[in-house]
């Protein structure tokens, strides 16, 4: 099959990985693969480098950006159709928000022009654009367009039975149409054990003793990623546990107002922050913890939950999206978004039991070791482009 993958920018980011993982794989089945991308341009650090040297091509719109901007977002449109009329592509497939809109719109326009029925169009929901922390008519104006994309679109596929609740619970797309593909990950680096050395050596760089309980965060310190959650909880844990340390992974524009605030409240000895590390520092970063904490309020599924549970980690998260689809009593703890009562309260139980700790790392290794794997995914999205074409 002639595969065209469309995304908004190769930045540090599960809906970038997912991406790189899919084109990646089919290349090797022997598809003709291109993706079309914008520019990695953001504080979250990029992607862009695990694309050299891969079997697909790769082609960057320089216009294409994350924010909207009617001139750019229109010269970047009429790009990708140039592009898609010169590649003919058998499937043309979006991911992320702007990407999204923009080429289902490009692809569905030239639909019949080089094959009756062709491109077929297929999105990935990788989380949605509207959500209950923002403004009624901000969300309205999301819907709108997703409906009229969803029009445009013959497939979707979710990263979570959530994803394709919440988008037809508001009337986007048709339920037929939807199918879950849980987004890969290469599991080998997060199942490969990592010695206590190099263990003790990460710790030790970032001043946490040698024999401390560690709750890390693996996420972007930007808005709704809900670390003001874990720093207030934090203030009474640390009050009721000496031994307990906390690592903010990540970076983002909210990193100085964190920091500021870690060291007001006197817990700056206890938060350590590492700033921005590279994607292969990440099963490290897990496997030198001993619980993982996820506080977003809005996440298609995060991936850091799969990767701290094949790293045999215990997670603590706030019951949103599809969190409930990986968390439960047998892995971990879900509590109530924003609730930093419940959220401290699953925090110290998971504290105190180092065997409760290990009997849900242990569970949830296995209960994820399939439903993440690469080739399960690809095999999924390969067979939704099998039954377009067919049709």
């Amino acid at each position: 099959m002639k595969i065209v993958h469309i995304i908004t920018r190769l930045i540090l980011g599960g809906a970038q990985e997912n991406t790189l993982i899919t084109c990646k794989l089919l290349a090797q089945r022997g598809h003709d693969v291109t993706l079309i991308t914008g520019p990695a341009i953001g504080p979250e650090g990029e992607l862009f480098n695990k694309t050299k040297n891969e079997k697909y091509n790769v082609i960057v719109i320089p216009k294409l950006i994350r924010a909207i901007c009617p001139l750019y977002d229109t010269i970047s449109y009429f790009q990708i159709k140039r592009l898609l009329e010169r590649l003919k592509p058998d499937i043309v497939h979006t991911h992320s928000a702007k990407a999204g809109i923009l080429g289902r719109f490009a692809a569905y326009s030239l639909k019949g022009k080089w094959d009756q029925n062709l491109p077929a169009i297929v999105h990935t929901i990788h989380g949605l654009a509207f959500h209950p922390y923002q403004s009624k008519w901000l969300n309205k104006f999301y819907i709108a367009i997703e409906k009229s994309a969803a029009k445009r679109t013959d497939s979707f596929i979710s990263v979570a039975d959530a994803m394709t609740a919440q988008a037809t619970a508001v009337g986007i797309g048709w339920p037929e149409r939807f199918i879950t593909a849980y987004s890969a990950i290469e599991e080998g680096d997060f199942l490969e054990p990592i010695s206590r050395e190099r263990r003790e050596e990460f710790r030790s760089k970032y001043g946490i003793p040698r024999n401390a309980i560690v709750l890390v965060t693996i996420a972007w310190l930007f808005m709704l990623k809900g670390h003001e959650y874990i720093i207030d909880s934090a203030r009474q844990l640390s009050k009721q546990f000496d031994n307990v340390y906390w690592l903010f992974v990540g970076d983002g524009n909210l990193s100085d107002h964190f920091k500021g605030q870690v060291r007001q409240l006197g817990l700056a000895e206890k938060i350590k922050f590492t700033g921005l590390l590279p994607p292969s520092q990440i099963p490290l970063a897990i496997a030198s913890s001993d619980i993982l904490l996820h506080c977003s309020l809005r996440e298609g599924l995060a991936r850091t939950l799969p990767q701290a549970m094949l790293c045999g980690r215990p997670v603590v998260s706030f019951d949103v999206d599809g969190a409930r689809e990986v968390v439960n009593e047998n892995t971990g703890r879900l509590v109530g978004p924003e609730n930093v009562e419940q959220l401290t309260k699953a925090c110290a139980e998971l504290i105190e039991d180092e065997e409760l700790r290990d009997r849900l790392g242990e569970t949830g290794r296995e209960f994820v070791k399939e439903k993440f794997a690469p080739e399960k995914m690809v095999d999924t999205i390969e067979a939704v482009y099998q039954k377009l074409l067919e049709k």
